[in-house]
């Protein structure tokens, strides 16, 4: 789950920054777009990382815990991506990772025609759906909400350099890997787009795949045309290399183990991108951010005949965890309204 690593901010610290309304915006927005201080980064790393851990982490039980009255989560000042969530796939690897996803050594800059893996197909859906719509009870500190809106904007099948094995990739490299297309014309760089990276098997995604975490989202300093930019990224190895640990345990609902059991993930790391990019938006009064509440929480599921799932998109079944809901005393929810 996305618990904050924070070097220079402890839980007290959260705890004592929680003591701001639980649900209403109080500061105004320090920039119309996501600024971050990198003051304290060391080549290139981000201090802060937001992991989503893994299924059986005795920290699950206490995200899931509600503290405090309200909504059980409280916004700190900093911005949100309110108008539209932007998604771009670096799928990091010598061939693709997932089934009919582009071709090693393709990219869009325009679009994601060419990415027809399951992956693809929950990022071209995933806005706009009822499960989505959870994040617009989320808002910026103009009290305007965060719109129901992601856009899949291009992808890059990176071959170049890739890892293999069982090898550590750090922050360092993520963020040079991105700079690399950012100046090459692969990717586009925008302050409000999440670079989402993809790997494969057991490549050790960030230092903690499968022992800590499954994923995680974070930002860094990046090279662009434009000069040193700060770049929101998610860390997405491949889940299903330790099922005990990063999947949900069932059948794949379109039998597609590797991709079906990515999305829940994907999806958590999205969600907390949108209402709290540069860790000073929204989270609870001890860090634990909206998806963390609800993470390995599936609700009410079904059978489709291939595996367990609980929402339809773009009319394929998906198992996706719950999110939190910022209305009322808050709580798990698959759906909003």
């Amino acid at each position: 789950m996305a618990l904050r690593t924070r070097l220079t901010l402890g839980l007290a610290g959260l705890a004592a920054l929680a003591a701001c309304s639980e649900s209403a915006p109080t500061a105004s927005d320090p920039v119309a777009t996501p600024v971050f201080n990198n003051a304290s980064d060391k080549a290139g790393d981000n201090p802060v990382k937001h992991l989503f851990e893994t299924r059986n982490s005795p920290a699950i039980a206490a995200a899931r815990a509600k503290p405090g009255g309200g909504t059980g989560i409280s916004y700190h000042g900093g911005p949100v991506l309110q108008a539209a969530t932007k998604v771009v796939a670096i799928y990091w690897a010598s061939s693709p990772i997932y089934n009919n996803g582009p071709a090693a050594g393709t990219f869009s800059t325009s679009g994601n025609s060419g990415d027809n893996s399951l992956v693809g197909h929950f990022m071209r859906n995933l806005g706009g759906s009822p499960y989505f719509n959870i994040n617009t009870t989320y808002k910026n500190s103009a009290g305007t909400a965060i719109n129901n809106i992601v856009t899949y904007t291009g992808f890059w099948a990176n071959n170049t350099s890739a890892p293999t094995g069982t090898a550590n990739v750090t922050d360092a490299q993520m963020l040079s890997m991105l700079s690399s297309g950012f100046t090459s014309g692969k990717l586009v760089y925008d302050a409000n787009t999440l670079y989402i990276v993809f790997t494969s098997g057991k490549v050790n995604l960030g230092g903690g795949f499968g022992t800590q975490y499954c994923g995680y989202h974070t930002h860094g300093n990046v090279s662009t045309p434009a000069g040193t930019k700060v770049a929101l990224y998610s860390a997405m190895p491949y889940d299903y290399a330790y099922p005990s640990a990063c999947t949900n345990g069932t059948a794949a609902p379109n039998g597609d183990a590797g991709a079906d059991n990515e999305v829940s993930v994907l999806a958590h790391e999205i969600e907390e991108t949108t209402t709290d990019p540069m860790g000073n938006a929204w989270y609870d009064n001890r860090g634990y951010e909206n998806a963390d509440k609800c993470a390995w929480n599936f609700g009410t599921t079904y059978s489709n005949g291939t595996g367990i799932a609980n929402m339809k998109l773009g009319g394929k079944d998906f198992l996706v965890q719950q999110n939190w809901i910022n209305s009322g005393t808050g709580g798990c929810r698959l759906s909003w309204p």
